[in-house]
């Protein structure tokens, strides 16, 4: 009985270690299909905690704190289409000024709201359980004792499927990011469809920070994203930008954090650092064994403007 509690709370520790960067890992997945390169979701992730939390606190409801944190995720993603799409910035310094900017002001926002406490404890979510099925040995617990956003995620990633490979809207957003000057020829507006991907890029992402800071930890604190945003960019990468492959990736990711968790917990005598380092090093390791076998969109980080085409 004991190890099958150790079992279950085990795979719910990496299920719910895994949800906020698996829906980083889908927004990245929206943005980098239309072919602009997303590195800001570390940002993205502190947006939405911090906007969740603040918006909690001030009404202690935690759901409008989640409506709040897709908003502001979407005004993120929509200054990150702005400054690649229509001013031509490079991709890759338009992500990590906004990591810099969302790491700055959310510390200094933090001490604001919260009268120098950032450890201000905040109504949650929580687990939504289904009578009957809840009950189940291990799947219980794991699939149906679940909050609403990890219900949410599941529900997203089988539209994702659906949407990018049986819509119109998804075959358009493949072909901006593989090769926008044939979908350019084809009347489609490259511009439009890649400001779409990029805001709902950061709308979803945000709602990874929403779920760190109401679900997880239930506060807000400075830098709580904590490199999650970049292993979100690893599971894309290892998920071949495809919705269930990042997610079983992030799955990965979050299996291997519980994991180093709960050798801490058991005392083994192993340095802490190295404990904690262990979900990164497993990033690199599979990027590692990737290289050259996940290819990207041919369009990624590739800036289009439609002057220079009617030029050439």
């Amino acid at each position: 009985m004991d190890n099958l509690n150790f079992l279950s709370d085990y795979l719910i520790a990496s299920l719910s270690l895994a949800v906020p960067i698996a829906f980083a890992a889908l927004g990245g997945m929206y943005s980098e299909r239309s072919g602009v390169l997303n590195i800001a979701l570390e940002g993205l992730l502190l947006t939405g905690a911090f906007t969740s939390a603040a918006a909690t606190f001030y009404t202690s409801n935690p759901y409008f704190g989640v409506f709040c944190a897709l908003i502001v995720g979407g005004l993120v993603g929509l200054l990150h289409a702005y400054l690649c799409v229509t001013l031509y910035v490079n991709q890759l310094v338009s992500g990590l000024a906004i990591n810099l900017v969302a790491a700055g002001l959310t510390s200094f926002l933090a001490r604001l709201v919260f009268h120098g406490s950032s450890a201000q404890r905040l109504p949650g979510i929580e687990p939504i359980v289904i009578p009957g099925l809840a009950n189940i040995p291990i799947l219980g617990s794991l699939l149906f004792q679940q909050d609403v956003l990890v219900y949410l995620l599941l529900i997203l990633v089988v539209a994702s499927i659906y949407i990018l490979f049986n819509t119109s809207f998804g075959l358009t957003l493949r072909a901006v990011g593989e090769y926008p000057q044939a979908a350019a020829t084809a009347g489609v507006s490259v511009a439009k469809v890649r400001y779409w991907a990029v805001i709902l890029s950061g709308c979803l992402a945000s709602l990874g920070g929403a779920d760190l800071a109401l679900v997880q930890i239930k506060y807000f604190s400075e830098n709580m994203s904590a490199g999650k945003g970049f292993i979100a960019i690893a599971a894309l990468i290892f998920g071949r930008w495809h919705p269930v492959g990042s997610t079983l990736a992030c799955l990965l990711f979050g299996a291997t954090e519980a994991l180093q968790l709960r050798i801490q917990a058991l005392g083994a005598n192993i340095p802490y650092q190295f404990l904690t380092m262990l979900p990164y090093a497993i990033a690199l390791f599979a990027l590692l064994g990737l290289a050259g076998k996940s290819i990207p969109p041919q369009g990624l980080g590739v800036p289009y403007s439609p002057e220079s085409q009617q030029n050439n």
